[in-house]
């Protein structure tokens, strides 16, 4: 059950028309009033007698109890409650009794604190009611809204338990902003999949994840081709911003613009140079170099897959406000990778990040600074360009998908210990989408790697075998079992190849992150190790070592971890 309380208007008349009409697309059905401040109200509706003037001079009457000056200049309060989907139907009577639950909880009248507002609850749908009040008490004062929308979401909460609906998670005032039924309506005239407001916001998340000042992030904004319109100080001051769709318009044929804070709490030009700040970069200016390395594609998601390894460990281990850093750029290291995504990942890919931002938020603030590995990658992803679907980047995309899932579980646990439960389910939905995105991005690869593994001389399989018994007793049977087995042997053996001690490496790779909620323990170990031992994640070229079934002098038998590897 979701109940919004909608912009104050300042005719009630012109709502009732609204109420009681077609609506916009000829949706509206049966409008009729299903409860009211007193049973006598009259019903358009249902009385051909009744007229919307005679129902609107009742509600406005205690509005002649004050002068002019006591009115709100914006006098009509108006609550939608919608139900979802999946949801029962309720009768009449049930929503009569949710609409007097709702004007109590709101303040607007509440029985046990004597005369209250009038209003009237209309029903044209199935699924919801509206709320019409008119904000003067019978005793001529104003009634007391204070946190009005925060009670009526409390008693929502209560009804949903009551009624057998769909229990929502209750908020904690963090989420952007919600787009309004008129945005939803236009949205489905022009055709579009997503609001003006949602589409924006998605726009301004790009062009801020990776962004290393003002100037790279207002021309990211118009390489998007959005409308940009900046606030000004007189001292020449950048105050904020505004953007808009170049096709939005307005009912003047004005472009409709939106300030990044009405877009996102996070998206506003204050909040944005926080991240910024803990850059080094102050007022749009770099104040250190960023180290020069290689922006191939494949390069970016290797670095990605590394910094999001370390990551995860300090979202399961870290002082709060520095893990809400990383919860926070990991956000921008889905967008970054969304955009430079090939076709058959990027769709999954982009609703991951859709459904993480609200993962992204809540009331521990940050301290920005601690995330710049993690900010780096996005900015390394976006300065790659597009990968291909294919060979070494389309490998290292499921490497750092693969990753990113187990950050974004860790990110689902971070926040239920939290009780911050509607970051938690967004975080879950989110890796729903990842699990879709790797499979699509992991096939091609661990098909090269799973015949690989299968050819491999059976001395050699005997003896990787026997590593995984070794490294990780307790999981060995169940991972020699699994299909992706003769993958994760072809890998310890280019480990053991490429002088690495195996055993060591894959017992690394199994106890510092957790595996419960991986489909195959085998694929994870696969790019846990292929990262940490530097090994191509595209093995389409096969090793000597890996065809012959030997190990070259070079590799390192004493039981001792690659230096290269003891520093992860």
């Amino acid at each position: 059950m979701v109940p919004k309380i909608h912009k104050r208007g300042k005719r009630t008349i012109g709502l009732l028309y609204y109420l009681y009409g077609p609506g916009k697309a000829e949706e509206h059905v049966d409008p009729h009033l299903v409860a009211s401040w007193d049973h006598a109200a009259p019903d358009p509706g249902r009385d051909p007698e009744a007229t919307y003037k005679q129902l609107q001079q009742l509600l406005d009457q205690p509005l002649a109890l004050l002068d002019e000056k006591q009115r709100a200049k914006k006098h009509v309060w108006h609550l939608s409650v919608r139900n979802g989907p999946t949801d029962r139907i309720l009768s009449d009577v049930e929503w009569g009794d949710v609409a007097r639950r709702m004007v109590a909880a709101a303040g607007i009248d509440d029985p046990g604190q004597g005369a209250g507002c009038r209003w009237v609850a209309v029903r044209h749908a199935d699924d919801h009611i509206h709320i019409l009040a008119t904000l003067a008490r019978e005793d001529g004062y104003r009634p007391d809204l204070d946190r009005d929308a925060t009670r009526v979401q409390a008693e929502a909460r209560l009804l949903e338990q009551e009624l057998g609906l769909r229990r929502l998670k209750p908020g904690d005032g963090t989420a952007a902003q919600r787009p309004t039924s008129a945005e939803r309506h236009k949205a489905d005239r022009q055709g579009r999949e997503r609001t003006a407001r949602e589409e924006l916001r998605e726009t301004v998340r790009r062009a801020v994840a990776g962004a290393q000042g003002e100037e790279e992030f207002f021309d990211r904004l118009a390489a998007a081709g959005l409308l940009v319109q900046k606030r000004v100080a007189p001292s020449g001051d950048l105050l904020g911003y505004k953007v808009a769709l170049p096709d939005d318009r307005n009912k003047d044929g004005q472009p409709v613009y939106y300030p990044g804070a009405r877009l996102a709490p996070d998206l506003s030009l204050p909040r944005i140079r926080e991240r910024w700040s803990g850059d080094g970069i102050r007022g749009g200016t770099i104040l250190e170099s960023p180290k020069v390395v290689s922006t191939a594609p494949s390069a970016a998601r290797r670095r990605t897959a590394a910094a999001t390894w370390e990551a995860i460990f300090v979202i399961e281990h870290g002082e709060d406000a520095v893990a809400a850093a990383h919860i926070a750029a990991a956000g921008e290291v889905l967008d970054a990778l969304a955009k430079t995504s090939a076709a058959h990942t990027r769709r999954e890919l982009r609703e991951a990040a859709w459904e993480y931002e609200r993962a992204s938020r809540s009331h521990v603030r940050a301290v920005r600074g601690h995330d710049r590995a993690l900010r780096r990658a996005a900015r390394d992803l976006i300065h790659g360009g597009p990968a291909l679907g294919r060979g070494e980047d389309g490998a290292t995309t499921a490497m750092a998908i693969d990753m990113l899932f187990f950050l974004i579980v860790a990110t689902a646990h971070w926040h239920a210990k939290k009780d911050h439960a509607q970051q938690a389910e967004a975080a879950r939905r989110a890796a729903e989408h990842l699990r879709l995105a790797y499979r699509a991005a992991a096939e091609q690869p661990l098909a090269v790697l799973h015949q690989r593994g299968r050819h491999l001389a059976r001395p050699l399989l005997q003896r990787q075998a026997g590593t995984v018994r070794t490294a990780i007793p307790g999981l060995a049977e169940q991972v020699l079992a699994e299909p992706g087995w003769p993958a994760l042997a072809a890998t310890l053996a280019d480990a053991e190849a490429t002088g690495h001690d195996p055993a060591a490496l894959l017992a690394d790779a199994a106890e510092r992150r957790e595996l419960g909620t991986a489909e195959s323990i085998s694929d994870v170990l696969v790019w846990r190790l292929r990262r940490a031992a530097d090994l191509p994640a595209d093995a389409t070229g096969t090793p000597p070592a890996a065809r012959t079934g030997t190990t070259p002098s070079t590799t390192r038998a004493s039981g001792r971890s690659h230096p290269r590897h003891r520093r992860r």
